[in-house]
């Protein structure tokens, strides 16, 4: 009689053998370009590990996003924010519900879209720190900023469609390979370690906290000991239950069964811990006695519900001139935030999949995952969100084993379906993913090996910047303070070689990686236009930076389902 392991076997073997496994290139579908240990029930597996990982934005977001006031208008003459304005924080509530809905929405479209066009295994939904800096530097607290929460929405939408243009002419593939290789490997372990710290912090298990005195501290109280103003403890430290709920059903007992190669330990540990948070009369409740306790308990309660969204659908507000200047910075200032820390984070889990070409170091159809992701960032905007990005969280459903789009396309459909249990989804607390983003920190953290410590040049850079994206709290920061890093220091070796005519080098100099201004493989087509190389005899370049010449070789970049790129063979150069 076959076991229920041998059944998922034979489907697995069936499904990678079809038309539908050779368009995701599922492991044993023939594909020239299969993607090796791919099966179809392990991406579907590490897609719900992805969404459950994830599935706090439903909350969060909401939560942040309806600090910024949304579209309802304070009319207090002395409060400007109208914080105990009854009238304005009933209108609050609806503004909540609303992004509730419009973030399980906004997240499951462009996942879906992002998967089944790149087959890449990453999940997309509104970016965090980016919806903070939407609600609370842009728009303001309750609106109390220089941008209306209407006005804000249209700056985001304006720089959707911008990215899709620096997509299109390549200019953020480009970018991609001008940044050092080593800088590059750093940014992924700097985003584990960024996973770690929130992980850590009270977005997760609550183990670190703010100090008066030192950056952090060590922490683990229960709220109600925690400072409102320096964040820390005040006493009472590491005695909150939710923590150790955390760390031993949600970290402990998963990387237990990790140990044991057990595939669904993720989705094991945050489901033991969900459940057992929920019941009301327990220290480590969800759901405390209190006003808000009980809102969200009957919020839960409903377990079905759908919200549909009233009042931040296509709120945009194109009176530009109204806000002037202060439109034109909150544009530019998202615009290069998203563009470093959007195009880090993608390119950092394309590499954590391992479908990154070492030789070119682009990943197959670039082109394609730039220009889904922009697209998603304007129809976000559209229900009212904030930029949406990819999510370092997809790093635990690529832990758990998905290397295709099959994975996000399953983390999309979940946040479809939260649409109508978004009372359930919403009620994941965050002690029961804070573990699973410190054990995806962990395997992050592998990565570290490949920087070239061999050499300071390399090294220094690639430290500053795996240290500064958790201390800064943001990729972009990061990789910004890294790439500074790196042109200054790499800069005065140069210089101090130049003006010596190279009798004064480093003694390890010729450790050092080797890296040019002008990147491996092709450059963007525009740039190519512009020297007349686009059309050249014997072979012509795609949008996607690609030559096609006499001979055939199948390679990751190719953007057809089983069309093989074209590009020059030895026979070709011998000729």
């Amino acid at each position: 009689m076959f076991s229920i392991n041998e059944h998922v076997k034979t489907l697995d073997y069936k499904v990678s053998r079809s038309t539908f496994g050779r368009v995701f290139r599922l492991d044993g579908s023939g594909h020239p370009k299969e993607r090796k240990g791919s099966k179809f029930f392990t991406e579907i597996r590490a897609g719900l590990t992805t969404f459950f990982t994830m599935a706090y934005i439903i909350a969060v977001n909401a939560s942040i996003t309806t600090q910024s006031g949304g579209t309802c208008m304070c009319t207090d003459i002395v409060d400007k924010s109208c914080a105990i304005d009854v009238a304005y924080n009933a209108c609050l509530i609806g503004i909540n519900r609303d992004i509730i809905t419009a973030t399980a929405v906004i997240a499951g479209i462009s996942s879906l879209a992002f998967g089944f066009f790149t087959n890449l295994p990453v999940a997309l939904a509104p970016g965090m720190g980016l919806n903070a800096y939407f609600a609370y530097q842009v728009v303001g607290y309750h609106g109390t900023g220089k941008v209306s929460y209407r006005l804000a929405l249209t700056a985001v939408f304006v720089e959707g469609f911008i990215f899709v243009f620096l997509s299109l002419i390549g200019m953020r593939q480009w970018l991609v390979k001008v940044i050092p290789a080593s800088v590059k490997v750093a940014s992924g372990v700097g985003i584990g370690m960024f996973l770690t710290e929130i992980g850590m912090s009270y977005s997760g298990i609550g183990l670190i906290s703010g100090s008066p005195v030192t950056p952090t501290d060590i922490a683990g109280c229960p709220p109600q000991y925690l400072d409102p103003v320096a964040g820390n403890c005040r006493s009472h430290k590491m005695t909150n239950p939710t923590m150790w709920i955390g760390i031993l059903c949600g970290g402990m007992l998963t990387a237990y069964l990790m140990s044991y190669r057990i595939k669904a330990a993720i989705i094991i540990g945050i489901s033991v811990v969900s459940i057992l948070s929920w019941p009301r009369d327990t220290p480590f409740t969800y759901f405390p006695h209190t006003s808000s306790g009980d809102s969200m308990f009957n919020y839960f309660k409903q377990v079905v519900a759908f919200h549909p969204i009233q009042h931040t659908l296509a709120a945009q507000d194109w009176n530009i001139g109204q806000a002037g200047a202060h439109f034109a910075l909150a544009l530019f200032t998202f615009l290069y935030v998203d563009i470093v820390d959007a195009t880090a984070t993608l390119y950092s889990m394309a590499r954590f999949s391992g479908v990154v070409d070492p030789e070119t170091g682009d990943f197959p159809r670039s082109t394609l995952a730039y220009c889904c992701d922009a697209i998603a960032i304007s129809i976000g905007s559209l229900f009212g969100c904030s930029p949406v990005t990819a999510f370092i969280e997809s790093g635990a459903g690529i832990t758990e084993g998905g290397r295709t789009g099959l994975t996000a396309m399953t983390t999309g459909t979940c946040f479809l379906i939260s649409i109508f249990f978004a009372p359930i989804f919403a009620s994941i607390p965050p002690w029961a993913t804070g573990c699973t983003l410190i054990l995806v920190g962990c395997m992050m953290m592998r990565q570290v090996t490949a920087v070239n410590w061999s050499f300071i040049g390399d090294a220094v850079p690639a430290f500053v910047t795996i240290v500064t994206m958790p201390y800064t709290y943001s990729v972009a920061y990061g990789l910004i303070a890294g790439l500074f890093t790196y042109a200054v220091l790499n800069g005065m070796i140069y210089i101090t070689k130049v003006v010596t005519r190279g009798k004064v080098q480093p003694p390890d100099a010729d450790l050092a990686e080797y890296w040019t201004y002008k990147p491996g493989g092709n450059p963007p087509w525009f740039i190519k236009a512009a020297q007349g190389k686009l059309w050249n005899k014997g072979k012509f370049y795609s949008m996607d930076g690609q030559s096609v010449a006499g001979g055939t070789e199948a390679s990751e970049k190719e953007l057809v389902e089983g069309a093989a790129m074209r590009v020059p063979t030895r026979e070709t150069h011998k000729g």
